[in-house]
């Protein structure tokens, strides 16, 4: 169990103290939301978890099987509703992975990828508290070849943005 502390600091900010380093980050609200949007807003932090644990996950099998993934690189996109309420209503994942990758282990990192803790773990929620209301969706883009792949998804509507696949 990992414990960390959050404190609110006034203007709404907080200070996010990591336990075990002591590593320290601020949040703000975002500017839609009353805030400065001078740091990552909390939804921020939601959302750049996922592709952040996709990618700690595929490093962690890369480093398992001697591949060099270094220059990976993942975009998120966040997308929020405010009715009925406010709240994250897509993520989408955009994962570049370098020219170097052998062609042999990409799918097996891109299934590495798939289960990420975040992604297990948003897909849970989702499914208990809101079953049709986050939608997640991720693309892999292979700098050689060009390809694109699904990854564990979240929600049942199966729509989603062009060149996007929903994680299912």
């Amino acid at each position: 169990m990992t414990q960390m502390q959050i404190t609110y600091t006034g203007g709404l900010r907080c200070t996010l103290t990591h336990g075990p380093s002591g590593a320290v980050i601020q949040t703000d609200a975002p500017k839609d939301n009353q805030g400065q949007g001078a740091a990552f807003s909390p939804t921020d932090l939601a959302t750049v978890s996922l592709g952040a644990c996709m990618l700690t996950i595929m490093g962690i099998y890369a480093r398992n099987h001697e591949v060099n993934i270094d220059g990976t690189q993942v975009s998120v996109t966040k997308e929020m509703v405010a009715q009925p309420r406010r709240k994250i209503s897509r993520i989408i994942v955009d994962m570049r992975l370098p020219a170097s990758v052998p062609a042999e282990k990409r799918q097996a990192l891109e299934n590495a990828g798939r289960t990420c803790p975040v992604a297990e773990s948003l897909h849970s929620i989702a499914a208990v508290t809101h079953p049709v209301d986050l939608k997640v969706s991720a693309t892999f883009v292979n700098e050689a070849p060009q390809s694109e792949l699904g990854v564990r998804g979240i929600g049942q509507d199966k729509k989603r943005a062009p060149g996007h696949r929903l994680l299912s």
